[in-house]
């Protein structure tokens, strides 16, 4: 099993134990706070079995119907996270307002500091693994994961706080005014991941560092009078590259042939965690006015 498969199996489990433990805990205190945190574990579940459908999918070998195989999966997992982020968020503002205006109070305080504390815990590891894994794969599936479990671990931090001060002070009402902020933040940085998607939707270029460096690398190689049409994008792992490169007319094919296999090692060694797909159109004359 690949690393980000192995990712979301455990994203998918944390999340089961901690639904569990956040329903018991919210059946015994009646806190917004921790339903609110239960209703998003749930949907954590969900997103992370779907993750890992989508993985799996995405790492299947190209074939005749899918010729560049199915990496732009990702983008949908991606699409589903910022909808489900957005519409837990949206939900939680609204309750919180419900809450305030009934004047709800919580039970069981010592109960739900202590389980949020265990959440906490958790949660914290499953961050760090996930960003691990998403520093390793460059996977945007993990990525957006890790991002969605990060929003969490704020969340939680914040359920804790908050719940020590209600039981300290007395004072309910902030377990429905604090979580409103809480929502409005989880909305806010849900916009991540429609950044993230609607990059790999449109073929984003890869890094303009590492453009910098294709760049001096085809610069640096005499017998290239020229170059054009240099075009980049990222699909899950593979980084694709384009260009047209311009040689002198009376250059053989088999010298041409080694210059740029020279500069397609070259560029390769840029990110050794990626794979690197080349394309590149060997011109005996610059045409770039003529393509354009």
């Amino acid at each position: 099993m690949s690393l980000q498969r192995t990712a979301t199996v455990v994203s998918s489990i944390t999340a089961l134990l901690l639904l569990v433990i956040k329903f018991i805990v919210w059946i015994m205190s009646w806190s917004i706070a921790v339903l609110s945190s239960a209703i998003d574990s749930l949907l954590d579940l969900f997103v992370s079995l779907f993750n890992f459908f989508a993985v799996k999918n995405a790492e299947k070998e190209a074939d005749n119907q899918y010729n560049y195989g199915r990496w732009k999966i990702e983008a949908l997992a991606s699409l589903l996270e910022w909808l489900i982020i957005t519409g837990s968020g949206v939900y939680i503002f609204y309750a919180s307002i419900m809450k305030f205006i009934n004047n709800e109070q919580v039970s069981y305080l010592w109960v739900s500091v202590a389980i949020m504390l265990v959440s906490v815990v958790i949660t914290w590891w499953l961050v760090y693994f996930l960003e691990y894994v998403a520093k390793k794969t460059n996977n945007l599936v993990i990525k957006s994961d890790a991002l969605h479990y990060k929003t969490d671990l704020y969340s939680n931090v914040w359920i804790l706080l908050w719940l020590a001060i209600i039981y300290f002070t007395g004072f309910y009402q902030i377990d429905a005014i604090l979580w409103v902020i809480i929502a409005l933040y989880i909305i806010y940085s849900a916009w991540e991941l429609i950044e993230n998607w609607y990059k790999l939707l449109l073929d984003a270029a890869i890094d303009e560092n590492e453009v910098e460096q294709i760049k001096e690398i085809i610069k640096w190689q005499k017998l290239v009078t020229n170059f054009h049409e240099l075009r980049t994008r990222q699909v899950g792992h593979i980084k694709y590259v384009e260009v047209h490169l311009v040689f002198n007319p009376e250059i053989k094919l088999i010298d041409a042939h080694r210059v740029w296999d020279h500069i397609e090692a070259k560029i390769a060694q840029i990110d050794k965690n990626h794979e690197w797909k080349i394309m590149v159109h060997l011109d005996p004359y610059d045409d770039s006015l003529w393509c354009n």
